[in-house]
């Protein structure tokens, strides 16, 4: 069975790997990171119990992370 993650718990993890909050329109909130002259820019839903499978793997391609890094 796969692990859902809750959004408030996607945003804590990526603001602990150095992600810094922008900005929330509607629903989503925006968090951007600079790596190596690049930014890296992610968007999660906001308010959400659970994040579908689908858009977690989108988030981790956005921000370059792993499954492992949102495992407890």
């Amino acid at each position: 069975m796969l692990k859902l993650y809750p959004s408030k718990y996607i945003a804590k993890v990526l603001q602990s790997k150095g992600f810094i909050y922008i900005s929330q329109r509607g629903s989503h909130v925006k968090f951007c990171k600079h790596i190596e002259g690049k930014t890296l820019t992610v968007i999660v839903p906001a308010n959400k119990k659970e994040i579908p499978y689908g858009t977690f793997k989108s988030i981790l391609r956005q921000s370059k992370l792993s499954e492992e890094d949102f495992n407890i």
